[in-house]
């Protein structure tokens, strides 16, 4: 773990704006706030879980889209 948080660390800005227009290029401006919608409504999730609350509306909709 120790190598990966130096490998990491020694990320600079140049690649980091290579990183950022390759994302770009793959998936196009309109695309990235539809994935950054998904990836922290995924967090908000998992966040819950890890409290321990429970997500009774999710799981009462997937039970009535079965029916």
């Amino acid at each position: 773990m120790n190598s990966l948080y130096i490998t990491l660390g020694s990320i600079g800005g140049t690649e980091w704006i290579i990183i950022i227009a390759v994302v770009l290029l793959l998936f196009g401006g309109k695309k990235i706030p539809e994935l950054m919608k998904g990836l922290g409504s995924g967090i908000n999730e998992f966040k819950k879980a890890s409290k321990g609350e429970d997500s009774a509306p999710a799981a009462k909709k997937e039970e009535e889209t079965k029916e």
